[in-house]
């Protein structure tokens, strides 16, 4: 994992610099060259006391408190022992911030809409530092700290998603959060018919796969390599060793040859022919990853024909970490889903919204009973750098119909964070996590945060 640390630690200091021209006995007076005096404050202490400290989805310490400096927790607990000159910070609920598990925010938007992106694209590589602060702030002052960012986004490979932070601006958390597909969009950026979605969705399976015999094949190279060193620096050795009576072994051949009056004829060295190295075939190690379940694997894909598909194409591949994105018709494989663990993200819309034909048929309830077969629900904004601000509602939407409360902020939480692989740093209340941190004046779905702890500050809404 590649993860950013989101706070500077900075240590109080004093830097004195001065130069002395050494004088002799009876020279004019010593002279001193300007003194230079930088201070760099010592970051606060903060600690935040509420009436509920959310530790995890179902763990919660009523009037609890929590320790935090240069953006890491170091306590948590129902007293902690703070320094005097802590900053009390006070509120109803202080909880985890929220991650959104299917966003473009943060992302040029020119990144995001192209179609030729491949398995080695690189999202952190389009990371737009400048024109998107407007989203980021409504972001954060929603709660949303954190956002699972994808170029690409309706390429049938969008390659390799990254999770940033909304602040600081640009902020990557971690580079190669997922592999991305999307079933059945052609490279205009039009919807294909249901063969294409169908022969996309039975691609993916084989695609992946066939990073696993490449995977092979560089292993079966490098142990061939390092037989081949073996056996030539044993080779070297007892040449070394026999060298000495080689020279006169030699010697006397050539003297009985021009004795004889014939060509000596030296016998050549022979050595073994080094190993053959595999085609490099930068695709096929991104695919190798996903197949032995080092990064997730995101594939939006919505209709009954190509979940089908896609589930049986990927039914040979034990070690894949496969979610679903969108899923609108997921509800007839519900128990496949749950029983491969294959979570879906979601993205919670009432009826008639938006207009896309792949979201025909989805409703509010989906998530609900995606939950009640035992499946991980997941919610995503859908894409737009806009809506993420909306996240919480989305969240709230999907509970009024039938959603779990704390499925729901799980799902916007610890879920997300295990998900893509940042749940050792993020998601919880605990100590040793980032600070990534929202204090509410009510419950976490529904209060309106009053504070924010994120890259190391503290923004008071």
């Amino acid at each position: 994992m590649h993860a950013l640390k989101l706070s500077l630690s900075l240590t109080a200091a004093a830097l004195l610099s001065s130069a002395v021209l050494s004088q002799d006995e009876g020279d004019s007076p010593k002279t001193h060259e300007a003194t230079a005096l930088v201070v760099i404050e010592e970051a606060p202490t903060y600690l935040i006391q509420a009436n509920e400290v959310v530790v995890a989805p179902g763990k919660t310490i009523k009037n609890g408190q929590v320790l935090v400096k240069n953006g890491m927790i170091l306590a948590v607990g129902e007293t902690v022992t703070a320094p005097d000159d802590a900053i009390v910070v006070q509120g109803e609920t202080v909880c985890a911030g929220f991650m959104d598990a299917w966003s473009s925010l943060g992302i040029d938007p020119a990144s995001v809409a192209e179609m030729g992106t491949g398995a080695t694209t690189e999202t952190a590589s389009a990371v737009d530092h400048f024109t998107q602060d407007h989203f980021r702030v409504e972001a954060r002052n929603a709660g949303v700290l954190l956002a699972r960012s994808q170029v690409g986004k309706d390429a049938s490979i969008g390659g390799l998603g990254a999770v940033l932070a909304t602040s600081p601006a640009g902020a990557v958390v971690l580079d190669d959060a997922c592999l991305s597909f999307t079933c059945g969009i052609t490279r205009s950026g039009r919807r294909g018919d249901v063969f294409d979605r169908i022969s996309e969705a039975d691609s993916i399976g084989s695609r992946i796969a066939s990073g696993i015999p490449y995977r092979q094949s560089l292993v079966e190279y490098s142990y061939e390599l390092a037989e081949w060193d073996k056996a030539i620096a044993e080779k070297e050795e007892e040449l070394a060793d026999d060298f000495k009576k080689a020279k006169k072994d030699r010697d006397k051949e050539i003297e009985k040859a021009e004795e004889k009056g014939k060509e000596f004829k030296e016998d050549r060295y022979k050595e073994d022919k080094r190993p053959r190295a595999p085609s490099l075939d930068p695709d096929k190690a991104v695919f190798a990853r996903a197949a032995h379940g080092e990064i997730p694997v995101i594939v939006e894909v919505h209709g009954t024909q190509e979940l089908r598909a896609l589930l049986a194409s990927t039914a040979d591949l034990p070690r894949l970490r496969l979610v679903l994105l969108g899923a609108t018709h997921a509800m007839p494989f519900a128990e496949q889903l749950a029983a491969r663990r294959i979570p879906v993200i979601v993205r919670p819309m009432a009826a008639g919204q938006p207009a896309e034909p792949e979201f025909k048929g989805h409703d509010l309830g989906l998530a609900g009973r995606l939950e009640g077969a035992g499946v991980q629900v997941l919610i995503g904004s859908g894409g737009s750098v806009a809506g993420v601000r909306d996240l919480p509602v989305l969240a709230q939407m999907a509970v009024a119909h039938g959603l779990s409360e704390k499925a729901a902020f799980e799902a916007l939480t610890i879920g997300a964070a295990r998900a893509f692989d940042i749940g050792a740093d993020f998601g919880t209340v605990e100590a040793g996590k980032h600070a990534e941190l929202i204090v509410l004046n009510g419950s976490p779905l529904s209060g309106r945060a009053t504070y924010v702890f994120t890259g190391g500050e503290l923004v008071e809404l």
